[in-house]
């Protein structure tokens, strides 16, 4: 896990926060959480408990920001925007707030961007 500058902090944050106001405008916001279960997956992004969305709401975006918010170090590497561009294929609306705003993170914090 490589240590991000406050700029790089600053815009991840400020996609999180993004993602969040998207889900919530594109009615992907969940009111209640999922079972205690659900959260407890092995798979990657809990795909045999969670929807996609589901895995941002209730465990990316918290991660995230406790990270964010302990001023621990991000993780060096990640990929989420194709899981995204995959989700939203199959979905009535583009997502493309979404993806994009991941696609920023995922360079950000890959050193990419």
């Amino acid at each position: 896990m490589a240590q991000t500058n406050d700029e790089q902090v600053t815009y991840i944050a400020d996609g999180l926060l993004a993602i969040e106001v998207e889900l919530r405008r594109l009615d992907y916001w969940e009111h209640e959480p999922p079972e205690p279960e659900a959260l407890q997956s092995s798979q990657p992004f809990c795909v045999d408990t969670l929807t996609f969305t589901q895995w941002l709401q209730f465990i990316f975006l918290p991660r995230m920001k406790d990270l964010i918010e302990e001023e621990r170090a991000l993780p060096a590497v990640s990929g989420i925007a194709p899981m995204a561009e995959e989700f939203f294929r199959q979905e009535p609306v583009s997502g493309r707030i979404v993806i994009n705003e991941l696609a920023r993170i995922d360079a950000l914090l890959s050193g990419d961007a």
